[in-house]
């Protein structure tokens, strides 16, 4: 099996869930697992908020160092901080990994330690609550990881940040974790030949020396997974306002007109999604052909996708609905831990199927479903007892898999089911609204619904995302004097599920008439009035329920 580095994430997902001997992820135990996994971000940066990055980069085509001075403005909410502690990577044995010259507060030097992938600056004045202060980091070095430096598939030499889940430490020093999002601002001066790209608004493009410096502003804290710039030979096409967003695409030049074409689809995209969610969060989206060890990686208003998608394979129209729809869920509205992935992923997966609807129709979206509906119970069969909310698996990679993608997205489409759709899709946008560019945790999403919809939903929220597995379903009928006798029996771990369940007489002719049940017990017979006896029963006939099905004939 090839690692998560070696293929797209998302075609990696879909080749280990399919099968059923999928391993579980490597888990660890909280008392031994690592700090900066498990309890990263505010819980090892405790009285810190950053409230801003200023990133300053030199390129240079003769080697692959980069000089970088980072201003880091810092409110304090605590009065007992003496330390500001900022993950970055030390310079390693190998000669990769960053060296840092000086750290500068007001101009004067400040005491630091830089060991591991730790930068500790002491603080000479202890701050009180609400105090602000700016620190200035100035440093260099060749990056092991998340700044991508090399030759793109046409030989010529590319920049890109790729930071997910928590490599910006590797070239950024930051607090490098969802929950301490930041405003970001990028000053890049790169060699003549090169356009850059970066988060937010283009702000400045002017002559430097040794080339040209670019400079883009985001006004909008971002969360550092998705806090990037790209450098390249770009050709670039400004595409016009779209749901009132400019939008861009980026290729690289030799690849420009399949590029474009491509990338052309995201504007649809941005179309149907807007309306569904609501405005969308950021000052322009660009779609860019790069270099990311994923399919496809959300940066904030600047999309990163595989380059060798536009030589192999036409780009997935899919594709760039998942990454858009990130844009809403994962980085405006962004998880408060890692355990909370699905808030990103699952919804990223279910609006990918919503999109379809939208242009498709309604079968494009039951047939996507149902793919993935194998794919968890693949995964369900191998892990039995793991839930969508896994607070003990350590490495944030392990955790892309089909709980946090496809079973994520199945506990949304199966909760549009319980609620209807137009409260569905009014607490969607009432849980954007309410943590637009900030975090939420799954119960966050789960009050919004509750008050949307006026439904206790924590029975539902405890038995898809907090219980492992799905229900295995066994079904037999029988026809008798007008009546449906059903048989129904649950199996497997976490037995019995209560759910709804559709049930459809079909008739010779294909007319049906569909009664639903509610399913809490482990084995239960249902009498259900028929008009005729029917040529068959078929259960969950338009696709809403998350299960193994097996109905024999009456």
């Amino acid at each position: 099996m090839p690692r998560l580095s070696d293929l797209p994430r998302l075609l990696v997902l879909a080749a280990l869930v399919l099968s059923p001997l999928a391993a579980a992820p490597a888990r660890a135990q909280a008392a031994g697992a690592s700090p900066a996994l498990l309890h990263a971000g505010r819980a090892y940066a405790p009285g810190i908020d950053v409230e801003a990055y200023t990133f300053r980069f030199t390129l240079s085509d003769a080697s692959d160092t980069v000089d970088g001075e980072a201003t880091v403005a810092v409110r304090f909410t605590a009065d007992t901080v003496t330390v500001l502690p900022l993950d970055l990577v030390s310079r390693q044995t190998d000669g990769r990994g960053m060296t840092v010259a000086s750290v500068l507060e007001n101009g004067a030097e400040q005491t630091f330690t830089h060991r591991g992938d730790r930068l500790t600056v002491q603080i000479d004045r202890r701050p009180h609550t609400g105090d602000h202060r700016t620190f200035i980091v100035t440093y260099s070095g060749i990056p092991a990881d998340g700044l991508i430096i090399g030759a793109n598939r046409h030989g010529e030499r590319t920049f890109f940040g790729d930071n997910w889940p928590n490599r910006a430490r590797h070239w950024l020093p930051t607090v490098d974790h969802p929950s301490d999002k930041a405003r970001v601002e990028w000053a890049v001066t790169a060699p003549d030949g090169y356009q850059v790209v970066a988060n937010g608004r283009l702000a400045e493009s002017s002559e430097a020396p040794g080339g040209r410096l670019t400079r883009y502003v985001s006004d909008h804290p971002l969360p550092t997974k998705v806090m990037v710039f790209g450098a390249a030979p770009f050709a670039v096409e400004h595409r016009g306002i779209v749901a009132g967003v400019p939008t861009e695409s980026w290729a690289y030049a030799a690849d420009h007109d399949i590029g474009f074409a491509d990338l052309a689809l995201g504007d649809r995209v941005l179309r149907v999604l807007s309306e569904r969610i609501g405005p969308f969060p950021y000052e322009k989206l660009a779609h860019v052909q790069s270099t990311t060890r994923y399919g496809g990686m959300e940066n904030a208003s600047a999309i990163f996708y595989d380059g060798k998608l536009f030589d192999t394979q036409k780009m997935s129209e899919g594709l760039i609905a998942h990454e858009t729809a990130h844009q809403w869920f994962g980085d405006a509205v962004s998880e408060s831990d890692w355990p909370h992935i699905w808030l990103s992923e699952g919804f990223a997966t279910y609006l990918a199927h919503v999109y379809n609807e939208a242009v498709y129709g309604r079968d494009r979206m039951a047939a996507g479903l149902q793919r993935d509906r194998a794919r968890v119970a693949a995964f369900a069969t191998a892990n039995p007892t793991l839930p969508v909310l896994d607070s003990l698996t350590a490495d944030p990679n392990d955790l892309l898999n089909a709980n946090s993608y496809q079973k994520g997205s199945w506990v949304l489409h199966m909760l549009r089911h319980q609620v209807g759709d137009d409260v569905f899709f009014a607490g969607l946008r009432a849980y954007y609204t309410r943590f637009r560019d900030g975090n939420a945790t799954t119960d966050d999403l789960q009050r919004t619904m509750e008050e949307v919809s006026g439904h206790d939903l924590a029975p539902f929220f405890d038995q898809w995302l907090r219980r492992g597995g799905i229900p295995v379903v066994q079904a037999a009928w029988r026809y008798s004097g007008g009546e449906v006798f059903l048989d129904v029996r649950q199996t497997g771990p976490g037995a019995p599920f209560r759910f709804p369940l559709d049930v459809a007489f079909v008739a010779a002719d294909g007319t049906r008439q569909t009664e639903t049940i509610e399913v809490t017990q482990a084995e239960e017979t249902f009498t259900l009035p028929a008009d005729a006896a029917p040529a068959t029963v078929v259960l969950d006939p338009d696709t809403w329920l998350l299960a193994q099905i097996h109905m024999g004939d009456g």
